[in-house]
């Protein structure tokens, strides 16, 4: 489980993470990286993930699953962000029949397009 002062909660946070953060996407999803002073987040001693997992994406039962997978697969990618960093990411309709292991290279994926644009 993702701790929880790593979780983004704030429409706020969301906002500003989509919209000054660069973008990585893959096929069932996409990433939105934001460093911390664009962020607002410099004084925050930790990194930041949200996820936004739609209706299209299926039924609550499905979204939920989807949110679980991610929110498990980001404990372990963490250390790969710096503190005050925020990291959103966006889910599309094809995750909801992928596997654990196709939505981690997904993501992977969609993580290294976007810090390759970022760094």
């Amino acid at each position: 489980m993702l701790p929880a002062h790593n979780r983004m909660r704030t429409s706020g946070d969301f906002r500003a993470t989509i919209r000054g953060g660069v973008r990585g996407r893959a096929h069932s999803l996409m990433v939105h990286l934001c460093s911390p002073d664009r962020a607002g987040t410099a004084d925050q001693d930790s990194a930041l993930v949200g996820f936004v997992v739609p209706k299209t994406v299926g039924n609550a039962i499905k979204r939920n699953r989807v949110r679980r997978q991610l929110r498990h697969l980001m404990r372990d990618r963490l250390d790969r962000l710096h503190p005050g960093e925020s990291l959103v990411i966006r889910v599309f309709p094809d995750a909801a029949g992928l596997t654990a292991d196709a939505l981690a290279r997904d993501l992977d994926r969609a993580w290294s397009n976007a810090t390759g644009l970022s760094r």
